[in-house]
């Protein structure tokens, strides 16, 4: 998407300067925005490769430190699944306490 307005700002600057001449005095300023326009999509374009291998890299160092985590120090089997849901609370809810009422 980026590279398709990207040519969109290029093919409008060439328009532009090719008729420059034609143009009035107070609308040249439509030259210098498809300049603009070309020069952030091709930072865009470097850009947005660079942002999505840096978010792949940071995924896959999270999902190192996690599976590391979970199987206590040993890579974890592929495909098991599971996540303890244990958080060391030792909060028990008024469900869990039969016979037991919260309400004074």
């Amino acid at each position: 998407m980026t590279a398709v307005i990207t040519l969109g700002w290029v093919l409008a600057l060439v328009v532009l300067v090719s008729v420059r001449d034609m143009l009035p005095a107070d609308a040249r300023w439509w030259v210098w925005t498809c300049v603009c326009g070309a020069l952030m999509g091709l930072f865009g374009l470097w850009y947005v490769p660079f942002l999505k291998r840096r978010r792949a890299r940071t995924a896959a160092e999270r999902a190192a430190v996690t599976d590391t985590q979970q199987s206590g120090g040993q890579p974890s089997e592929p495909g098991s699944g599971y996540v303890s849901r244990d958080n060391g609370s030792n909060t028990v809810s008024s469900t869990e306490t039969p016979g037991k009422s919260t309400r004074s």
